[in-house]
């Protein structure tokens, strides 16, 4: 591990490990699925889904058996284990062009709504609904994608930290937690982009690779990963995205030297 770990972050990971014990677990982050979803080769419908916490709130944009646009709109929770779901909501109200009457507004119960994110990323999952229709009960099962309308610009200048932990390590004093704070600037064309982080402690690190955007979210997939310690492997940046004051993301490496893997949350403000 001398030639491939950096050395200076794991200077600075010893020394936050003796106070770790004294400090409670913080919990997981929640992913964040706010976006537009849709199903692949389906035009003209989806669902926008706005998230706080463990509470969605999704306004579904369909047709109804006369093919006109229905408005439904369902709040779903989090069961804590592998989905979100809850009631659907059927809307009703004044003409768009005459001044609002809120004695016009209707709001009935539908039927249910359930949305269940991917396993295996952060940009697809399965929604199911149902609709309750007179006798019966009409059930929509879905796989559904963020939507990408146009591509997000990521490159930049950025001041932030990175809260991140070893794990399987072969020598077991390895695997421990660490936080940085780094300088990034983030290069990029229409298919590549380039991550350089300067860490305070004199330690720099590129990521770069082939990039690929779904909704807000950016990932790059196999990337190269090289530090100025000598580390040179392959890294996977998930959930790369434009917050309102800068950008975040999530670093998994599966071997940064010693069998030690490294996984990694980061977040910085623009310049």
């Amino acid at each position: 591990m001398t030639s491939t770990r950096p050395f200076a972050r794991l200077l600075f990971a010893a020394a936050l490990s003796a106070i770790a014990v004294l400090m409670p677990m913080r919990p997981a982050h929640a992913n964040d699925y706010s976006d537009v979803w849709i199903t692949q080769g389906e035009g003209g419908w989806g669902v926008s889904i706005l998230q706080w916490g463990n509470t969605m709130f999704a306004s579904f944009f369909v047709y109804g058996p006369d093919s006109k646009p229905t408005w439904y709109v369902a709040v779903m929770s989090w069961d804590g284990v592998s989905k979100y779901s809850g009631t659907l909501y059927a809307e009703r109200g004044t003409y768009f062009a005459l001044p609002w009457v809120p004695s016009d507004q209707i709001e009935t119960v539908a039927g249910t709504a359930l949305f269940q994110p991917s396993a295996l990323n952060n940009f697809q999952g399965q929604l199911i609904y149902t609709v309750n229709n007179g006798a019966s009960v009409i059930t929509v099962q879905k796989a559904v994608e963020r939507l990408t309308v146009v591509s997000v610009p990521l490159a930049g200048t950025y001041f932030g930290g990175q809260s991140g932990a070893y794990s399987g390590c072969t020598t077991s004093a390895n695997n421990t937690t660490y936080f940085d704070h780094y300088k990034l600037v983030v290069t990029q064309t229409s298919t590549t982009a380039s991550l350089n982080f300067q860490f305070t402690s004199n330690l720099t690190c590129t990521i770069s690779g082939t990039v690929s955007q779904n909704g807000q979210l950016y990932s790059l997939n196999a990337a190269s990963y090289l530090c100025s310690n000598q580390l040179d492997t392959t890294a996977f940046v998930s959930d790369l995205k434009i917050t309102a004051q800068g950008i975040e993301g999530v670093l998994i490496a599966p071997n940064v030297g010693g069998a030690c893997r490294e996984d990694a949350r980061f977040s910085a403000v623009r310049n």
